[in-house]
């Protein structure tokens, strides 16, 4: 059996090159991780760019004030938070995470980020579960969503 991503050091760091080659000139001033492996490729991206990197998280595991967002999942609805202060308006936000599936979590990691007056300019992914139809919902959302991996999610 193959490693993981994560286990390969140089698939993991090409990734990561890959995304910030992409994004390196596009005026990107923060980038959002949702929780939890968009943490693992988001925040290096950041570090990367030279720019500040924002956790996105389930309810109260960030420290500071927060809003949230709820969103559906197949049999109930759960919420994501943002501190309060993470994004300012006119902040060019590029959202980082690992698997696009149905795109409800980073439809609500959007509205957060816009209700504070942040620009997501893409969403970046390293899969695309292209037949659970997220590319298509964010797309008709006016979000355009990059992934570097397309694989069947059925």
């Amino acid at each position: 059996m193959s490693p993981s991503l994560l286990e390969d050091p140089k698939a993991y760091a090409l990734s990561i090159e890959l995304l910030v080659e992409r994004y390196k000139n596009a005026g990107i001033t923060k980038v959002v991780g949702t929780e939890a492996r968009g943490f693992l490729f988001g925040a290096p991206v950041a570090l990367a760019m030279g720019v500040g990197f924002v956790p996105v998280r389930k309810p109260r595991k960030l420290p500071r004030e927060t809003i949230a967002e709820s969103y559906e999942l197949e049999y109930g609805t759960d919420q994501l938070e943002i501190h309060v202060d993470a994004i300012k308006p006119g902040d060019k936000v590029l959202v980082v995470d690992d698997l696009l599936a149905t795109g409800g979590t980073i439809e609500a990691t959007v509205k957060l980020i816009r209700r504070l007056g942040g620009e997501v300019t893409d969403a970046a992914f390293i899969i695309n579960l292209f037949d659970l139809g997220g590319e298509q919902r964010l797309e008709n959302r006016v979000l355009p969503a990059t992934a570097w991996c397309p694989f069947p999610g059925h």
